[in-house]
């Protein structure tokens, strides 16, 4: 899953939303000397990460790309169920999400000193510039997909993947809308992060 969705499934806090982003940014490397509450986060988003990856759906959902574009169709996948999240986000939250991504960022901002120096880049370029303003729309997405593709530090063939996002859009929309309950049933049911000792559940 991609950062939005890490963040809807970590906990409200500051150490929660740093750890369930800093599997993104070298995870069990940075660990050592951060409070049990960041490394719980952290098992948390390896729990959703590997929970995404062996899914049936999501690896199905590799199909409706090129094949040009295959071998990176789980990235391009991860971006997209973070603009589907927003397209439905009040099927699955009771808060609106101006209100969720502003507390995100607050908590985020919170953690930036003691960050890894790339995931400090990244993190105060998302807050800034609001990522996920971006994701609400399948030109957005297309723009962080070949950005992110200019990143591979080899040739590839991966820009581009908004075509594919485009021309199969209601199928992969499916896909995530039976996926994502699934996901959030999961993570609430190993409660790495406690979250039935705070009262703090999402919806399914």
């Amino acid at each position: 899953m991609n950062y939005l969705a890490h963040l809807y499934l970590a906990q409200p806090t500051a150490d929660s939303h740093f750890g369930n982003l800093l599997g993104d940014f070298g995870g069990k490397r940075h660990v050592k000397h951060l409070p049990n509450s960041v490394k719980n986060g952290l098992d948390n988003h390896y729990l959703v990460d590997k929970f995404t990856d062996s899914h049936r759906a999501v690896k199905h959902a590799k199909q409706y790309f090129s094949p040009e574009r295959k071998r990176f169709a789980g990235v391009a996948i991860d971006v997209v169920f973070d603009h589907f999240l927003i397209v439905h986000w009040q099927r699955f939250s009771k808060q609106p999400l101006s209100d969720f991504k502003y507390t995100s960022y607050q908590l985020l901002n919170n953690r930036i000193p003691v960050m890894p120096a790339r995931m400090q880049h990244v993190v105060t370029s998302m807050t800034k510039n609001d990522w996920f303003k971006e994701y609400e729309t399948i030109d957005g997405i297309g723009l962080a997909l070949d950005n992110i593709a200019k990143r591979i530090r080899f040739t590839n063939t991966f820009a581009g993947a908004a075509d594919d996002i485009a021309q199969n859009y209601d199928e992969l929309e499916a896909v995530f809308l039976a996926f994502f309950p699934e996901l959030i049933k999961h993570v609430n049911e190993f409660d790495l992060e406690s979250t039935s000792k705070n009262g703090i559940k999402r919806i399914i």
